[in-house]
């Protein structure tokens, strides 16, 4: 429920997602085999398909005749769409994927409604209907106050020293709420077929450690040290004291920005995720926080080694419990306890925490009405219960036949790929397609759904309902630790308009509510399809062999599988496509060709599989040219239309700091410049923008 660190492994680093982070809540151990067909559900919901927003779909009217195909095709393509389109006040981008997360919410919109209303709801729909009419109850809300958090915050005012501080760390943790660092179960690196546990880093209310020491982030820090001091005066500190305090604070905070890691470095080098220690050794590291008596506190039994992930900080989190005055680490906690529970407090709380995090660090013009940050909760907390109810309205069996035949043919074209590499040796070819061999493709919804017994909620407090989903998901977590890996697990829900590639599982997932237009559209033709989810398909499949997810084998497990000559050859590679993106820019800064390197790999091989494949599905057919224009032409419109998006200038700047795929407008254009076939298809001539030759020109998978 708080903006806590929550174990960021794969989801940052490998297991890519196409336009954010996946969730890291996993299903619980034991959850009971069922399909849509056969779950709890026994109400019939109807869907109204007249409320819901229009798909935007690619349209030949959107191409502006005034541009070059050759020069900037994204503005050939989109410019027009976008200086006619405003971004939604609510919304900090807009584009393709947001619009069609507008339909997703709308679809959930109008069942939460129904499922509120049931008089006998099942376990799941007593849930989410819990959730929907707690989170809507304004009135009760602001009635309660800030009285939800008492206890807690009596808590955190008798704490006097180090050994009630770290006291306080583990049994807040035990309950879902650990604000310092990241905890929880995932694969281990080396024997993925088992969970391990894993402790990353945290504590920082910022989106990166850049935004504490980069002096272009000063006016940035400078406003959260001002939220921070808002934050504490609504608790109940006087205004001099919390400004006191919210400098302390932001202080603190730096001294852990410091010992973290960027977002850079974590998205480009895995292996910082992976420190296994005895719990023994790593007590050592951390004298002044033991974590023998942490996995105690937490219900886990003491394993044999856990990932201590990013060691220099736990080293710190340590110095700071010796060192550092219990005054600050009140502040700190009651900051972060206050602020992570704001969404679900009154008024005053939730405008605050609008005001910073949405307006001035992402540009946000207007809050979001209720109905939508509540629908937000229940996909945060229980987004899979919800998902059993949505794909029996939103989701069709014709289109996941369709998707499994576009997913081999996709399959079929990138072993071709791989097996014609100029670059690369017979030997590691061998292995890179035994890797190819265990590709497991996830189509809309998950085979086995998760079990929620065990999960209780009522109608009298919406942050009571929202912590007891918290603590239950982490519970269910950690219950996998020295587990075997449930391999029918999803890592997103099926209302997420999104995908991913997780490594350690060597899978591809692609969730219901992204398999519509401009996407995917069973009824739609071959250009189309494949130039939507096709390329999808095969970004997806190439992130198994991106900078990070070529270091993990055809098991899952994290392994050299290179020969020295073939790495070389496919860092120079890489090396050249991170020139590429570094050269591209938003309002005079730099993309970071760097952080963006694994998405800008796969949207290069997804692409060019894609080409691949349209043309055996279409070979031999007459190309019907619609509007005028070729099927290949057809083929790169589409793909231009799945980056159609703009930005709010705050949420670009934070973006470019954060975020590992590079702005939509570069991805509409980068890859696509990079093949030939695309300059064959637009009579591209030699050296311009979209026609790029020589070293200029890269070509991996």
């Amino acid at each position: 429920m708080t903006r806590t660190p929550k174990i960021v492994l794969l989801t940052l680093a490998v297991s890519a997602a196409l336009v954010g982070c996946g969730k890291t809540d996993t299903p619980a151990k034991d959850a009971a085999a069922s399909t849509p067909a056969a779950t709890e559900q026994a109400t019939a919901y109807t869907l109204d398909e007249a409320k819901l927003p229009a798909y935007n779909a690619f349209q030949a009217s959107d191409l502006d005749s005034k541009l070059d195909a050759c020069g900037a095709f994204g503005d050939y393509v989109n410019g027009k769409w976008l200086a006619a389109n405003e971004i939604p006040g609510d919304r900090t981008s807009w584009g393709a994927f947001t619009i069609l997360d507008e339909r997703s919410v709308a679809v959930q919109h109008q069942l939460a409604e129904q499922v509120a209303q049931v008089k006998n709801p099942n376990h799941i729909e007593k849930i989410v209907g819990d959730l929907w009419a707690t989170g809507m109850d304004e009135a009760k809300i602001n009635a309660q106050g800030i009285e939800p958090l008492k206890a807690d915050l009596a808590a955190i005012d008798g704490l006097q020293d180090k050994a009630a501080i770290a006291d306080y760390l583990r049994t807040s943790a035990a309950k879902g709420e650990n604000i310092l660092f990241g905890f929880g179960a995932e694969a281990d690196f080396k024997n993925s077929a088992m969970n391990m546990a894993y402790a990353s880093q945290g504590g920082l209310g910022l989106p990166d450690t850049t935004y504490y020491t980069d002096a272009k982030n000063a006016d940035k820090l400078k406003a959260y040290q001002a939220h921070v001091a808002k934050v504490l005066e609504l608790s109940g500190v006087a205004a001099g004291d919390a400004a006191k305090q919210a400098e302390d604070v932001v202080k603190f905070e730096t001294r852990l920005a410091k010992a973290s890691k960027s977002r850079v470095e974590l998205s480009r080098n895995v292996e910082l995720f992976y420190n296994p220690l005895t719990l023994a050794d790593a007590d050592k590291l951390t004298p002044n926080f033991s974590w023998t008596e942490f996995f105690k506190s937490q219900g886990v039994a003491a394993p044999e080694k856990f990932s201590l992930a990013m060691p220099g900080f736990h080293e710190e989190v340590s110095k700071a419990l010796g060192d550092t005055d219990a005054s600050v680490w009140r502040a700190y906690l009651r900051f972060h306890t206050v602020d992570g529970a704001s969404p679900y407090l009154a008024d005053a709380f939730v405008q605050e925490n609008y005001e910073f995090y949405g307006k001035t660090l992402n540009g946000q013009k207007e809050q979001k009405p209720r109905w939508k940050r509540v629908l937000g909760t229940i996909e945060n907390d229980a987004g899979e219960a919800f998902g059993q109810l949505y794909v029996k309205v939103a989701f069709s069996p014709e289109a996941k036949a369709k998707m499994e035949e576009l997913v081999k043919n996709l399959a079929a074209s990138l072993k071709e790929r791989i097996q014609g590499l100029s670059w690369m040796s017979d030997e590691t070819k061998a292995k890179a397609i035994a890797k190819w061999e265990t590709f497991t493709p996830k189509i809309g919804y998950p085979d086995k759904w998760r079990d929620w017994a065990g999960l209780q909620t009522q109608r009298d407090s919406y942050l009571g309902n929202v912590r007891a989903a918290n603590e239950f998901n982490y519970k269910f977590n950690l219950s996998k630790v020295g587990k075997p890996v449930d391999k029918t697990e999803w890592g997103m829900t099926p209302q997420t308009v999104n995908a991913y590639y997780n490594p350690l599982q060597n899978e591809i997932v692609f969730p219901a509510a992204i398999l519509q237009p401009p996407f995917f559209d069973p009824k739609a033709d071959d250009a189309l399809n494949y130039g939507g989810i096709g390329a999808v398909i095969g970004h997806e499949m190439t992130h198994g062999y991106d900078d990070q997810g070529a270091r993990f084998g055809p098991t899952g497990n994290l392994e050299d599988w290179w020969t020295p000559a073939d790495k070389k050859n496919f860092e120079g590679l890489t090396g050249k496509l991170v020139k590429q993106f570094d050269q591209y820019k938003v309002d005079g800064q730099a993309v970071n060709g760097h952080l963006t390197l694994g998405e800008n790999i796969a949207d290069l091989g997804g692409l060019a599989t894609a080409y691949d494949a349209l043309q055996k599905a279409t070979a031999g057919k007459e190309d019907p040219k619609v509007d005028g224009f070729t099927r290949d032409q057809r083929f790169f419109f589409n793909w231009a239309t799945v980056w159609r998006t703009k930005y709010t200038a705050e949420n670009a700047k934070v973006r470019l700091a954060t975020d590992p795929h590079a702005p939509a407008q570069f991805r509409a254009m980068g890859a696509p410049s990079n093949l030939p076939t695309f300059a064959a298809a637009f009579q591209c001539k030699a050296g311009s923008p979209m026609a790029r030759t020589g070293d200029q020109q890269v070509v991996i998978w």
